[in-house]
């Protein structure tokens, strides 16, 4: 690796930390092979890559998620509404009966003493109890001793227990949901969530995002399901990257908000990939070919 600026290279591994930035040089070392066929990354640099390689893709990677973390935002809190309004018809209790989610939920098997069901229902309600929210506050002050309506005690869920709760509906409350996002199958707005979790907790903890393969992959939609996704189906393993989840968000926001510039604002970060850098390129992170021009985005 061509290191140009020694001193500035220096105050780059003190202000980030060599194990953060040497993540993003794992495209840039040289392949080697095992006697088996198996292949496995060297000590060594690929040809031509600079320490400034590195240090522009971990700055396009910050500026990624910065991006990804607003639409999440968005996205979580639409999904929380949905599912409090959903539950919320039933009763403003709903969510502290488990007859109200399907059978598995409530179920456990040993050595577990608990099923998910309760075991979600008790960490809800410690946040209920000791949230310093000022909503919660109020509501302990003002209601000595009673539960949570369901419309209040969503906005202590966050986005993991959130989406294993949406996961356990029933059908008539994933019918909801899905009218509320133009008819989605509600199998794929739960994958979808799901993924954006899993996204959303990468973000969080500021690690590398642009071409990490994606833990929990977002189901891809049949043919016609979601006609501005079926280019996700044109190519093996797409919903494996980043790309995928992008296409996921950009879905979700135009049924939240369709006169977001969201979609702008990533395309215009896209563009400031460093092209420069050799041995790299969107592709490495799910994107297609004139992925910008394609309806989707337009």
């Amino acid at each position: 690796m061509t290191v140009a600026d020694p001193a500035k290279c220096e105050e780059y591994l003190r202000r980030i930390g060599y194990y953060r930035l040497s993540a993003y040089w794992f495209p840039f070392r040289q392949l080697g092979q095992n006697s088996n066929g198996t292949f496995y990354l060297q000590d060594q640099f690929k040809p031509d890559t600079t320490f400034k390689h590195g240090t522009d893709l971990y700055a396009y990677d910050k500026g990624l998620r910065l991006i990804v973390l607003d639409a999440i935002e968005r996205i979580e809190v639409s999904v929380r509404t949905e599912f409090a309004l959903a539950l919320g018809a039933i009763g403003p209790l709903a969510h502290r009966d488990q007859r109200n989610f399907i059978g598995r939920f409530s179920q456990f098997h040993p050595p577990r003493t608990q099923s998910r069901y309760q075991e979600w229902l008790y960490k809800l309600d410690e946040k209920a109890a000791h949230s310093k929210e000022e909503f919660a506050d109020h509501f302990r002050t003002k209601y000595v001793g009673e539960f949570m309506p369901i419309w209040i005690a969503v906005e202590l869920l966050d986005f993991s227990p959130l989406s294993i709760a949406l996961s356990q509906l029933k059908h008539a409350e994933q019918q909801k949901i899905s009218a509320s996002y133009g008819g989605t199958s509600f199998r794929l707005i739960q994958s979808w969530i799901r993924s954006l979790c899993n996204v959303r907790n990468i973000c969080a903890h500021h690690s590398r995002l642009w071409n990490k393969p994606l833990v929990n992959q977002p189901a891809i939609p049949r043919a016609g399901e979601a006609p501005d996704l079926d280019h996700l189906a044109t190519a093996p393993d797409t919903n494996k990257r980043i790309y995928a989840a992008l296409a996921v968000m950009r879905f979700l926001l135009k049924e939240i908000n369709p006169r977001t510039k969201w979609a702008d604002r990533l395309k215009d970060h896209v563009a400031t990939f460093p092209q420069d850098a050799p041995n790299i390129s969107l592709r490495d992170a799910g994107f297609p070919d004139d992925w910008d021009q394609l309806p989707l985005w337009n």
